[in-house]
């Protein structure tokens, strides 16, 4: 109905083994920021086997929810857009999966200010579904 999409991030992706930084306002969660932000922090997926398995398991997964869109995938990183089925706004979702067993992930929206809290339970919607 509506689209406010905004523009992709140009900061997106792996550099240095890191997903890019959290943004000061309180849309985005990531497992790479400081463990006492409160705010963005979010603990970091687990997933047995390799890299790529992790991204194949991801993959899946977060095709299989709605309004998503895989825009990149590699043996360790995959980024999908979600979204919303109303207002048309985007989240940019990253999983890393860091060699050790460990699935960094980023999720943030790209308008706004607050996202009511809805990148925080997508991420937790996905870690109960690899669970």
């Amino acid at each position: 109905m509506f689209n406010f999409s905004g523009t992709r991030p140009s900061n997106l992706g792996v550099n240095g083994g890191k997903l890019a930084a959290v943004p000061d306002s309180p849309n985005c969660v990531s497992s790479q920021a400081a463990t006492n932000d409160k705010e963005h922090y979010i603990a970091p997926l687990t997933l047995a086997g390799g890299s790529s398995e992790a991204i194949a398991k991801l993959k899946a997964t977060v095709q299989a929810m709605d309004g998503t869109e895989i825009i990149e995938e590699t043996g360790d990183y995959l980024y999908a857009e979600f979204t919303t089925k109303l207002m048309g706004y985007v989240d940019d979702v990253e999983f890393y999966a860091d060699g050790s067993g460990t699935v960094q992930v980023r999720s943030a929206s790209r308008l706004g200010k607050s996202d009511l809290g809805l990148n925080r339970k997508r991420v937790e919607a996905i870690r109960s579904a690899i669970a």
